[in-house]
């Protein structure tokens, strides 16, 4: 897990050129452990990556990270594990890594996900709430985001029916945002 999380830390290495070192490297601990000479042959990789790689000072960041993840019990899925999404497999900018915290079952058969304006209106507000009401029965996953407006009351109507729902979080693992949300997110 040390060197699946290492690998995303890398600068300037994104999902589609980490993806490309491990095929090269065959496997993501043999990304650490290739020379130099033999990276700068990796087409796209330069001086700058492949330094950071020898240098390996992005193990630091990931034991730091790994002591994070055990600390507040999130789980990590690395693209290439069996429970990472397989709808996202299909993508080759997909995440190298995901992070959840919870039960989260994110190869549903059927997922929904709902996103909408920060600032609804209470019609806005009562439609969502009749659609999440109108999928109980089909054994749905909503996905939103956590956010103010229509994200954040996606969540309660599913937690007020026990529905499913995972809330997807662009603020990083150390930080529920918004704050406000930390009850909800909690559930």
């Amino acid at each position: 897990m040390l060197y699946k999380i290492a690998i995303t830390k890398i600068p300037n290495v994104g999902a589609v050129t980490a993806k490309l070192l491990i095929s090269y490297c065959g496997s993501v601990e043999g990304v650490f452990h290739t020379s130099k000479k033999a990276l700068l042959k990796i087409p796209g990789i330069g001086e700058q990556i492949a330094d950071s790689i020898i240098h390996q000072n992005v193990l630091h960041q990931a034991e730091n990270e790994l002591s994070f993840l055990e600390r507040y019990q999130i789980d990590a899925l690395f693209y290439l594990d069996d429970h990472y999404p397989q709808r996202l497999k299909h993508y080759n900018d997909s995440p190298t890594m995901l992070y959840y915290k919870g039960k989260a079952a994110l190869n549903s058969e059927r997922i929904i996900a709902i996103v909408g304006t920060r600032k609804p209106t209470l019609h806005g507000i009562a439609i969502c709430e009749e659609l999440i009401a109108g999928m109980q029965p089909y054994g749905v996953l909503i996905i939103s985001g956590l956010a103010y407006g229509i994200d954040i009351t996606a969540h309660r109507k599913c937690l007020e029916m026990d529905i499913p729902t995972l809330g997807v979080m662009g603020s990083g693992l150390g930080r529920i945002y918004p704050p406000a949300h930390r009850q909800t997110a909690e559930k």
